[in-house]
C-alpha cells in the first residue's frame, strides 16, 4: 500500500517542500517546493525572516497534492519567544549574529565549563542558546520579561500550523540546556545564569505527534487536515537517522554548510578527552547520542562565490573546483574552526590573512584560495576522526558522507585521502530521508529503525572513493597540524 508524506527540510540558506511515497521496498523523493532562505539585517541585528518562511511552507503543502503527515527539520539553537497571547514577542535571531560575543567566558565564571560538559556533554560554541539567552537577559532583559515560552525553530513552525506547543528531544540538545541523563532541562544551571526555566516546554521524544494543521490553514492551503509528526527537529539528527549504515559502528559524515563529523552511540561520552577535544553528545531519535563535532564546513566555498560573484566574478562551484585542482597542493592551510571564518563577508581576504598570520605562503588567486579550503577542511576531517576513535576506543573503518557534500567529489576524494579510510558517499538527501521515515515509523509503514535505513538502502545509490597517495598526505597532515597550534 502507497504512503505518502511531506518533508519540509530548512537549511541555512535554503529550504524545500519534498514529498517521499513508499510502496513497501522503496521511497521515491518528489521536490514539490523550493525557496530561498535569506537573513535580514536590521540596526545591527540579524534576523531569521520567519513570516515569509511560514510562507513558505504554506506554499509546500498547497503544492504537495494528498499526503499523509508532515514533518519539519531546520539548523539547531535558533528559537522564537511566544508572548501570554500567543503572538511572537519578535523575529529569531540568527545564529551568526554577535551578541553573544565573548559570553562563553563570562558564563564560565558562573558554571565552570567542565561542570557545564558533565551535564549538558555539548560543545561549547557561542552561538549555542543559553548563550542567547544569557545575552537577552544581559542586554535586553525586557525580551524575556514578555515571553511566556520559547520555541526551537522546528517547533516553531508546528505551532504555527497546529497551535500546539513542545520541544522535540534532539532539537533541545543543540541549546546546551539539557540533563544528557536525565533528558529534561538542567533547571538548576539556568536558574544560575539567571535564565528562566518557566519558559521552557516539556520534551517530547522524537517521532510523536505534535497535532493536526489547523483549519483555516487546510482552508487556506487547500489540503485535508493531517498530522504534523515532530521528527528530529535538528536536521543532523535527521540526517543520521538516515545513515545506510552497515554495521552497528559508523562514522558518519553530514556534509553541508557546516559538516558534522561523528558517529551514534547509545550513551553519551563525558571524559576529559571529549571536554578537551570539545566533541559534543547531541540527543537522536530512540533517544540515541549523535556523537559528533561541529566543524565549518561548504560554508567556506559557498561564501567566498557570494563574495567573488558580488565582484563580478561569476564563478559556479564547478568553475572552483576546476580552479582548486589546477592549484598546487599543500602550499598553506587554515583551521576552518577559527572564529574569523564565522560570519559573513570577505572569506578569501580572511584565508590570506589567516596564512600570514602563521607565516605561512598566502594564496593569491582564487584557485590557490580554494585548494587551501579544500585540503584544510579534508585535514580538518582526520583531525576529528583521530580525536573520535581516541574518545569512543573504537576504530571506523569506512566513513558515510551524506547530504549535499556528496556531490563535491574533490572534497570527498581529498578526504578519502586525507583519512586513509573508505568513503562512502550517499544519500544526498539524507535529511529528509531521515524525516520521512520516521513520518512513516510513526504511521506504522516501517517498523524501526533497522528497517528504515534498510529501506534508504534500498532506495538510494552510494559512491566509493578509496585512499591515494597516503604519504604525502601524511606528511602535510603533519604541516597542517603545526599551522593550527
Amino acid at each position: 500500500m502507497m504512503k505518502k508524506v511531506l518533508a519540509i527540510d530548512f537549511g541555512a540558506s535554503s529550504g524545500r517542500a519534498i514529498t517521499g511515497t513508499f510502496d513497501g521496498e522503496k521511497i521515491t523523493l518528489e521536490e514539490v517546493h523550493r525557496f530561498s532562505n535569506d537573513p535580514v539585517e536590521i540596526n545591527g541585528t540579524v534576523y531569521w525572516d520567519v513570516l515569509r518562511l511560514f510562507y513558505e511552507i504554506k506554499q509546500g503543502l498547497s503544492k504537495a497534492g494528498n499526503f499523509e503527515s508532515v514533518g519539519i527539520d531546520t539548523w539547531g539553537v535558533d528559537f522564537g519567544l511566544i508572548d501570554e497571547f500567543g503572538c511572537l514577542v519578535e523575529n529569531p535571531v540568527h545564529y551568526r549574529d554577535k551578541r553573544t560575543k565573548g559570553l562563553i567566558e563570562e558564563a564560565a565564571k558562573i558554571i565552570p565549563n567542565s561542570e557545564f560538559y558533565e551535564r549538558t556533554g555539548i560543545q561549547f560554541m557561542e552561538l549555542n542558546t543559553v548563550y542567547q539567552l544569557y545575552s537577552l537577559k544581559k542586554y535586553r532583559p525586557h525580551i524575556l520579561e514578555r515571553a511566556n515560552r520559547l520555541l526551537f525553530m522546528p517547533d516553531l513552525f508546528g505551532y504555527f500550523l497546529t497551535g500546539n506547543k513542545t520541544t522535540e528531544y534532539s532539537i533541545a540538545t543543540t541549546s546546551q540546556m539539557v540533563d544528557l541523563k536525565t533528558k529534561t532541562w538542567a533547571g538548576d544551571l539556568l536558574r544560575r545564569l539567571g535564565i528562566r526555566e518557566d519558559i521552557l516546554c516539556p520534551i517530547s521524544p522524537s517521532g510523536t505527534e505534535l497535532g493536526m494543521i489547523k483549519k483555516e490553514i487546510c482552508d487556506e492551503c487547500g489540503i485535508q487536515s493531517v498530522p504534523v509528526i515532530s521528527v528530529c527537529g535538528h536536521d543532523t539528527q535527521s540526517a543520521i537517522t538516515a545513515v545506510p549504515a552497515d554495521k552497528k559502528d559508523f562514522a558518519f559524515l553530514s556534509s553541508g554548510t557546516w559538516s558534522l563529523f561523528g558517529t551514534e552511540l547509545d550513551e553519551p561520552v563525558i571524559s576529559e578527552k571529549s571536554i578537551k577535544m570539545n566533541v559534543t553528545n547531541e540527543g537522536g531519535y530512540g533517544s540515541k547520542i549523535g556523537f559528533l563535532k561541529n566543524i565549518i564546513g561548504l560554508w567556506l566555498i559557498q561564501e567566498s562565490r557570494r563574495h567573488w560573484n558580488r565582484h563580478g566574478k561569476d564563478y559556479t562551484y564547478a568553475d572552483l573546483e576546476k580552479l582548486a585542482l589546477e592549484a598546487k597542493p599543500f602550499k598553506c592551510f587554515i583551521d576552518p574552526d577559527a572564529p574569523e571564518f564565522v560570519p559573513h563577508g570577505n572569506i578569501p581576504a580572511r584565508v590570506r590573512e589567516y596564512c600570514k598570520n602563521t607565516n605561512q605562503p598566502v594564496p593569491e588567486t582564487p584557485g590557490e584560495v580554494m585548494r587551501c579550503i579544500y585540503e584544510s577542511l579534508a585535514m580538518k576531517y582526520r583531525l576529528t576522526l583521530d580525536n573520535l576513535e581516541e574518545c569512543t576506543g573504537r576504530k571506523y573503518e569506512k566513513i558515510n558522507v551524506i547530504g549535499g557534500g556528496t556531490k563535491d567529489t574533490l572534497l570527498l576524494k581529498m578526504t578519502a585521502c586525507s583519512t586513509g579510510r573508505e568513503v562512502e558517499a550517499g544519500p544526498v538527501e539524507a535529511t529528509v530521508l531521515g524525516n520521512i521515515v520516521l513520518q512513516l515509523i510513526a504511521g506504522g509503514a516501517i517498523k524501526d529503525i533497522e528497517h528504515a535505513r534498510q529501506v534508504i538502502k534500498n532506495s538510494e545509490k552510494t559512491k566509493l572513493y578509496m585512499p591515494e597517495n597516503s604519504e604525502e598526505w601524511q606528511r602535510a597532515y603533519e604541516r597542517f597540524l603545526s599551522v593550527i597550534k
